[in-house]
């Protein structure tokens, strides 16, 4: 797991990666995915129909169905992912917890973590999904 990310969500990113290497037009399955990631069906499945519902997949039933981008990978950055899967509030929040810190009240980490914390978030606007899948090797494009 990542230091900042849920498992759940890099399932979510590595399933985009694989759908953004379709050659054409045409349905992902399942299995091709869960395949290439090597990850639990059913779990892929869960996190497959939350994108969806969310907007960024397209999902069809049956034999010709599976999954699709709704949009370019070019056009679906990572922080829109992240948001929609484990949500962005660390990037708002205290990185000691305090309820309290703010500008007035900073906690011994308020500046470096914030100057960080707009690092962080202007990576994920800036870094699509397309741009990530033209550099993947793990595994073999979809024709």
């Amino acid at each position: 797991m990542s230091l900042i990310l849920s498992r759940y969500c890099e399932y979510a990113i590595q399933a985009l990666l694989v759908l953004a290497t379709k050659k054409g037009d045409g349905w992902v399955s399942l299995s091709d995915i869960t395949e290439r990631l090597n990850a639990p069906e059913q779990y892929m499945a869960k996190i497959l129909q939350e994108i969806a519902r969310k907007g960024i997949l397209d999902s069809r039933k049956g034999p010709q169905g599976g999954f699709k981008l709704r949009r370019a990978a070019e056009n679906i950055n990572l922080y829109d992912v992240v948001n929609t899967i484990d949500g962005t509030e660390f990037l708002d929040k205290c990185v000691l917890g305090f309820d309290d810190c703010n500008a007035d009240n900073p906690c011994p980490k308020h500046t470096s973590w914030g100057m960080l914390r707009d690092q962080i978030k202007e990576t994920m606007l800036k870094t699509s999904i397309g741009e990530m899948a033209e550099g993947i090797t793990k595994f073999k494009p979809l024709d």
